[in-house]
């Protein structure tokens, strides 16, 4: 029996949420076209007869020096020195620049065993292939490379592969039936932003962050009922997310009731979703102490 934490790292947008919740089959990181919207490590769990692989999906690596994105860099690092493995993720369709260097150089410090995925291969040409294979024989000569697919799920079976052989020996760490280990609460709040920033994705800043303020279930009627609300920083984004005639706000909660209802099956779902303004909450230290205590969760 196999058992082994892996690091999945890589810049913004490389596919590493995709690449979780398609080895998970299920809905385990948001995803979304704009870089920056996994800012947890997020635990994915993946069981099969060969053992199990607990994957962490960190923030994508992206140099700067606001205080949540170095916080964010310091999620990723720290995850790095968790893992048995590292699944290193790059983009295909980007060439390598300042930042795969910088993250090359953090994995090779690691001295972790590391298996590399140049993802996207559905849509790359040769020549792209061409420039990041060889970014990567250059830098972990050792290390398997593999082309992947996270959203065509094509790939995916090469990779697990790999990443058992190098996995150590060891007993299962949850229960073979767990995809996730994230609180009902967290795992609500992430398919709501993940819902709002997808919807609004061209009109609102996706730096929003949305609380879940009660979960109840009733056990006779066997109904969930959940009131969550989406904070933003001024009234104008706040009339933004609701819309004309509270369209948006619509919206959102139809996506957002679809992907949680899967959470709860075969029981009643009442969403109460709403949306308030918290002045200047990013220079809010109580709110980004929150954000913060919820990246180690």
């Amino acid at each position: 029996m196999k058992s082994a934490t892996v690091s999945v790292i890589g810049r913004p947008s490389a596919g590493k949420s995709t690449m979780v919740n398609t080895i998970c089959e299920m809905k385990v990181s948001i995803t979304s076209p704009i870089p920056q919207t996994t800012r947890n490590k997020i635990r994915g769990i993946y069981t099969d007869q060969r053992g199990q692989l607990v994957f962490i999906d960190t923030p994508g690596y992206h140099i700067s020096e606001k205080t949540i994105n170095k916080k964010m860099q310091e999620v990723t690092v720290s995850a790095l020195s968790e893992s048995d493995i590292i699944l290193y993720i790059l983009d295909g369709k980007r060439a390598p620049k300042k930042e795969e260097e910088v993250i090359a150089s953090l994995i090779k410090e690691a001295g972790v065993s590391t298996v590399c995925a140049i993802n996207k291969k559905d849509i790359l040409t040769k020549e792209e292939e061409e420039d990041v294979r060889f970014f990567l024989k250059n830098r972990f000569e050792k290390s398997p490379i593999l082309l992947t697919s996270a959203e065509k799920d094509d790939g995916i079976d090469e990779l697990l592969i790999e990443l058992f052989r190098l996995a150590p020996e060891g007993e299962l760490m949850y229960d073979e039936n767990s995809y996730t280990d994230q609180n009902l609460e967290f795992r609500i709040s992430e398919i709501i932003r993940e819902k709002t920033i997808n919807l609004l994705e061209d009109e609102l800043p996706h730096t929003i962050f949305v609380e879940v303020s009660d979960l109840e279930y009733d056990e006779d009627e066997n109904k969930v009922w959940i009131r969550a609300f989406i904070n933003t920083e001024r009234d104008g984004q706040k009339g933004i997310i609701v819309g004309k005639g509270g369209e948006n706000i619509k919206k959102i909660r139809q996506a957002s009731f679809k992907d949680i209802k899967k959470i709860f099956p075969g029981s009643k779902l009442e969403l109460d979703l709403r949306v308030k303004a918290v002045a200047k909450w990013r220079n809010n230290q109580a709110v980004l102490d929150k954000i913060f205590r919820d990246m180690n969760k």
